[in-house]
């Protein structure tokens, strides 16, 4: 199946949904955390930039995002110290607080350090957002909101995970400059 098919079989709605949930939670003040592994890591990395510098709007209050991906002596340090599989969700047990967001991203959605971020999320009473593919993994019953892609090829799985997070930033994006515009 070509990447285009792939992309026409995804839920939209669930992009939306996950776009109302940052949304709100930018209009709250919330803070955004996203995080993942390899080439899903770099797309934490990426949309934490898209979202971080690519919606601020004047004078207007700026949406808190952080990639949990980015900081590599912290990583290092809770991989050595506990476990390569705490690494996301001891970050979350210091910095997050009720009403933040979690957007994880896994391929397979079976990531061990994916996983217990995602249950830290839980715990700290966050809501969860879940970019994932093939069936959904152990990650789709730990998410609030899950994307799917319905593939079993991890090509076009983080290809459309890179274009459901483009999505998400353009509608913030477009949100932020309409809503400074007043």
């Amino acid at each position: 199946m070509a990447v285009q098919e792939v992309l026409a079989r995804l839920d939209h709605e669930i992009i939306d949904r996950m776009t109302e949930v940052i949304w709100r939670g930018y209009e709250k003040g919330r803070t955004l955390f996203v995080f993942g592994n390899g080439g899903s890591a770099a797309l934490a990395s990426h949309f934490a930039c898209d979202i971080g510098k690519g919606t601020i709007a004047g004078r207007a209050k700026r949406l808190k995002t952080i990639a949990l991906t980015d900081n590599v002596a912290l990583i290092t340090a809770w991989a050595n110290d506990k476990a390569y599989e705490e690494i996301f969700s001891e970050q979350l047990a210091s910095l997050a607080e009720t009403g933040d967001i979690a957007l994880a991203i896994s391929g397979s959605g079976n990531s061990p350090n994916v996983i217990r971020g995602l249950e830290a999320a839980r715990r700290a009473g966050m809501q969860t957002l879940v970019l994932t593919g093939f069936e959904g993994g152990r990650a789709k019953a730990l998410a609030d909101f899950c994307l799917v892609v319905p593939s079993d090829s991890m090509q076009h799985i983080e290809d459309a995970h890179l274009c459901a997070t483009h999505a998400i930033f353009l509608a913030i994006r477009q949100r932020t400059m309409l809503n400074n515009a007043e």
